[in-house]
């Protein structure tokens, strides 16, 4: 079962970038820049080919295995990834900044590659797709992806 893209059964899994190496201790569900041979953590919604770094769901999930917990671990430097190439209306588990966030918020890529509120000018990539809720820094949370827009 993956736990980062989380769209539901007879909808088409989105492609995945798999031949390439991290380039730090980096966590599934932050954003990545694909490179020619690596993935590097973004801190912005532009400079690249944004993808969402994917779990290694090869790992022990969950349970007392907390350090194998594949959604707790992050990838070791020089690694072999897993990206997702993200279309709109695909949902994923992503990496959220520490606030508040609302149902349908608009979201841009931030420090650490997690996801923060878009503020004006701001591009826009995901839409928050829970309930009302205060998130913990790195919390992972449900988005939909946007069609990628700069907001007015």
């Amino acid at each position: 079962m993956n736990r980062i893209y989380r769209s539901g059964s007879g909808v088409p899994r989105p492609r995945t970038i798999t031949d390439k190496t991290v380039t730090g201790a980096l966590l599934p569900g932050t954003m990545v820049f694909i490179g020619a041979t690596a993935l590097t953590q973004a801190a912005a919604p532009t400079g690249g080919r944004l993808a969402i770094l994917g779990d290694r769901d090869y790992y022990a999930s969950g349970g007392i295995a907390l350090a194998t917990d594949p959604l707790m671990t992050p990838y070791a430097s020089g690694e072999s990834g897993v990206a997702y190439l993200p279309k709109p209306d695909d949902e994923f588990a992503c990496a959220m900044a520490a606030a508040t966030y609302n149902p349908g918020q608009e979201l841009t890529v931030g420090a650490a590659g997690r996801l923060v509120a878009a503020a004006t000018t701001n591009v826009v990539v995901a839409y928050y797709d829970q309930p009302t809720k205060a998130v913990a820094a790195g919390e992972l949370a449900d988005v939909v992806w946007a069609n990628a827009y700069t907001k007015a």
